[in-house]
């Protein structure tokens, strides 16, 4: 005769349960490993060939818009990342914020047979202010009264480095990592 006493049935669940709640740690602990072994596509080999999607790059000597300007790349460049910090890029010279590059490799050249596979220059100047086309469009329909004549102007204005240091000095400020 099977025995049916509740309080050995109850035992026989929380065993089982016991096993199942064993095996799902062991496989969590197991995958936690396998994510941190796997290195980041982005940095696995250290040097990324990434392409200077805009104007003017600024690149720093610290990873901060505050950091003494070490050189400027222009439009199309490709460089190197050896490593990112936060928003940050260290290239070769020195340190390049992520919004101005792009994994894209883009072309000067006007009518390349693989233009298709890469960033056009109006695709890199939407991008730059935050839209693409369809975005923009919808935006400037919902919003029709809005000037955005403004946002052009404000994409000409430029602040020395000259100026952004007594800026920094008259406002006591110390920008981490930045120029002190």
């Amino acid at each position: 005769m099977k025995n049916s006493c509740p309080h050995s049935v109850f035992q026989k669940e929380i065993a089982r349960e016991g096993i199942i709640h064993r095996k799902m740690i062991r496989a969590l602990i197991v995958l936690l490993i396998v994510v941190m072994i796997i290195p980041f596509p982005a940095i696995a080999d250290g040097n990324q060939t990434m392409s200077v999607q805009v104007k003017d790059a600024q690149v720093r000597s610290t990873p901060s818009f505050m950091g003494r300007l070490v050189t400027t790349l222009s439009y199309g460049a490709k460089v190197q990342v050896q490593t990112e910090k936060g928003d940050w890029a260290k290239i070769g010279p020195g340190w390049i914020h992520a919004s101005a590059l792009t994994p894209k490799e883009i072309v000067l050249k006007a009518g390349a047979a693989d233009v298709d596979r890469y960033a056009s220059g109006e695709e890199v100047a939407l991008a730059g202010k935050g839209f693409n086309k369809q975005v923009e469009g919808a935006h400037k329909a919902a919003n029709p009264n809005l000037d955005y004549g403004w946002v052009d102007r404000m994409e000409g204005f430029t602040v020395s480095g000259d100026e952004m240091r007594r800026f920094i000095r008259e406002g006591d400020l110390s920008p981490e990592g930045g120029v002190q």
